[in-house]
């Protein structure tokens, strides 16, 4: 027993070390403050050693017209670079030469250093950089490094360009009316699209790199004088609070710094509609934006907030407000209508007019399962067609699931395993959960309806209820950044009840919303 014990306890410290290594190793590179050296065939050798001799490392050689014997070099990654601009880049600023360097002698390399950096660039983003760890940051982002022999240090030219996703439509979030555009792949695009609908001189944006390995760019963008304070420091704390090794997606930068992980409603809003996410930002909200992404995160967020589509904003209130009280009505339907249905055939029958209660019956005639175990095969079998919809081509996705869904459906009824009604329910609880904008709420709303069907056919409409309960009383206890999740319904605010339930028209909508303030801790 001893002799286990103390194996347990060297594999355990041997586990503890390699990862201590590992953080050492990662956190050395981002800690690493040498500079670059004045050779420069040094530097070229070692940043060939340091990417491991990389086929795509691409290092050109250059002479300037009076002075070819002092070596020029512009480093700069294949693929993430745009060779057209390389190529006009080094023939107009490099190769020729600055006139007041004519009479320069060869060896004061420093100023012809100088020179080309203040004088020669033809791009428009330009920056000198000592540093060895933000040098090689820059390479691997894209930007083209020149370096001169003799001079300790390096022009970082911004030249990124290769292969990148064009401007499209947005996918999730359709649209009837209104603009076209949606974020793409590119942070830098991303921002642009904000710019151009917000003119403004306090769109503050603060930029940082997150991941040890991924070093991915992440971007906070508020409308400062708007934005709260507060929030805006508890943001930028939880961002730099993070610590991975690698940053893919912005649904990481979820996960890491939203307030409850227990819980399957989200607490950050993702959208991929410019307009969506400038319309927050003048609300006081703070966008976080992740290169490699085409999700923005919008902070906070509360319930209401998943129920409201672009679309209400461009057509009449009227109408805007006949929509949401559907969006509304399916978000019920798609959490109790299953349970319901197997609460009153379960345990009220008597509430069911006798005329349908015989026709029920009679359905249920040589049907084997449970009422139950019934609604169970069917939604599960639903979320299966509905998974393999999403997985498959696009070409035959939705015609296989909606075929699948008919064939499977008719088959089961026939073959006496379920009812017709129990297909209709299923079928009219699927086609709700798609009215919700947001879709990572109709997500949750998905999980929710099994334990709400477990509750009412033990339980009966008590147990339905019961849950209700239980689940508004969850929500009133979420918070988003401090702002209380089911406000302005709870706490109650007058103001808010404006862009809510109901939308008044714009000429009613004198004050900003107040659901955007926070700044609270995250609870431990």
């Amino acid at each position: 027993m001893k002799n286990m014990l103390l194996l347990f306890g060297w594999l355990l410290g041997k586990k503890r070390n390699n990862k201590h290594k590992d953080s050492v190793r990662e956190e050395g590179f981002r800690k690493d403050t040498s500079t670059i050296e004045q050779k420069l065939d040094v530097t070229v050798e070692r940043i060939r050693r340091q990417l491991g001799n990389s086929p795509d490392l691409i290092i050109r050689y250059f002479a300037m017209a009076n002075f070819p014997h002092v070596p020029v070099a512009a480093v700069y990654m294949e693929g993430l670079t745009d060779t057209d601009k390389i190529n006009e880049f080094t023939s107009s600023s490099i190769m020729e030469q600055p006139e007041e360097l004519e009479n320069q002698h060869a060896g004061d390399r420093q100023k012809i250093f100088e020179a080309i950096w203040q004088r020669s660039l033809t791009v428009g983003d330009v920056k000198m950089q000592h540093n060895w760890n933000d040098m090689l940051y820059a390479l691997l982002s894209g930007d083209t490094v020149i370096m001169v022999d003799g001079c300790a240090g390096s022009i970082i030219a911004n030249l990124r360009g290769g292969e990148r996703r064009d401007i499209s439509e947005p996918i999730t979030e359709v649209n009837i009316r209104g603009p076209r555009d949606s974020f793409t792949e590119s942070i830098g695009t991303n921002v642009s699209l904000i710019r151009r609908r917000l003119k403004s001189p306090n769109l503050w944006l603060e930029t940082m790199r997150i991941g040890t390995v991924s070093q991915t760019e992440v971007s906070m963008l508020y409308l400062h004088g708007i934005a709260d304070d507060k929030l805006v420091e508890e943001v930028r704390s939880r961002l730099k609070d993070i610590q991975v090794d690698a940053v893919l997606e912005s649904g990481i930068v979820e996960q890491l710094i939203e307030d409850e992980t227990l819980t399957p409603f989200p607490t950050v809003y993702n959208t991929e509609r410019p307009d969506i996410a400038s319309c927050n930002l003048l609300e006081g909200r703070i966008a976080v934006l992740v290169d490699g992404t085409p999700n923005t995160l919008i902070l906070p967020t509360t319930f209401s907030h998943f129920f409201k589509a672009a679309d209400d904003y461009y057509q009449r209130a009227d109408f805007a407000v006949f929509l949401r009280m559907i969006r509304y009505f399916s978000f019920f339907i798609l959490i109790l209508l299953p349970s319901a249905y197997i609460a009153v055939t379960t345990h009220h029958q008597e509430m069911i007019p006798t005329p349908l209660a015989i026709n029920l019956l009679a359905q249920r005639e040589g049907v084997p399962l449970p009422v139950l175990f019934e609604a169970m095969l069917m939604e599960v079998a639903f979320e299966i067609i509905r998974e393999a919809g999403t997985r498959m081509p696009r070409a035959i996705g939705q015609a296989v699931s909606i075929v699948g869904a008919i064939v499977l459906g008719q088959a089961a009824v026939e073959a006496g395993i379920v009812t017709a009604m129990m297909v209709i329910i299923v079928a009219f609880t699927g086609i709700a959960s798609f009215t919700i904008p947001g879709f990572t709420l109709s997500t949750s709303s998905r999980i929710i309806r099994f334990p709400m069907m477990i509750a009412a056919a033990t339980f009966g409409f008590y147990g339905v209820i019961m849950g209700v309960i239980l689940l508004v009383a969850h929500l009133a206890s979420l918070r988003s950044f401090g702002t209380p999740y089911l406000s302005p319904f709870a706490p109650f605010g007058l103001n808010g009840q404006k862009d809510t339930l109901l939308r008044v028209p714009n000429k009613m909508q004198e004050n900003r919303s107040q659901s955007a303030k926070g700044g609270g801790q995250r609870e431990s």
